[in-house]
């Protein structure tokens, strides 16, 4: 599998990211994660519209938790015109007991602990820690399933650009 050296910063550490970076013009790759229900979910399982996919290392920290909001909040004007996700490594019940606590009803969790195949198909998951994680980014996709924004956020800790992210989910909204 295809790594990026040293493509993050954890706790003042650089790290490599097991899969190749997607860049805008890439075809969305395939994954196999678990929605809240315990249902596997693919690429092909997400609605043919504009699609953010949003992605934590963990809800329980609080730029992921940050995060997820801010999306929920400044998303839930487009309606049912996108479809938003958070992904993590976190499991499902968890997932669902942030959503719940948090009040988040526009954006839809999906756990990449079934097989890592977000985290790898996707670039993002963080080689090397004692326990898996995956890195921040954001990634918007149209309705074809080609990527039109993505962002790797270099210092984990870091929030994304959200107006960058907001603006091009936005833009394949339609």
């Amino acid at each position: 599998m295809e790594k990026q050296a040293n493509a993050v910063i954890f706790k003042g550490k650089p790290y490599n990211l097991i899969g190749k970076k997607l860049k805008a013009g890439d075809q969305a790759p395939n994954f196999t994660c678990v929605n809240q229900g315990l249902e596997l979910v693919d690429i092909g399982k997400t609605p043919a519209k504009a699609r953010l996919f949003s992605v934590v290392p963990s809800l329980d920290t609080p730029v992921c938790s940050a995060q997820t909001k801010k999306f929920d909040e400044s998303l839930a004007a487009l309606g049912d015109k996108i479809a938003c996700y958070t992904i993590s490594l976190d499991l499902p019940f968890a997932q669902k007991r942030f959503c719940t606590a948090e009040g988040v009803k526009n954006m839809q969790t999906l756990s990449d602990t079934h097989n890592q195949s977000f985290g790898q198909n996707w670039g993002v998951l963080i080689e090397g820690l004692p326990m898996p994680l995956l890195a921040r980014a954001v990634f918007v996709v149209d309705k074809n399933g080609k990527i039109s924004y993505s962002e790797l956020v270099s210092e984990v800790p870091q929030h994304p650009n959200y107006d960058a992210a907001i603006a091009a989910i936005n833009a394949v909204a339609g």
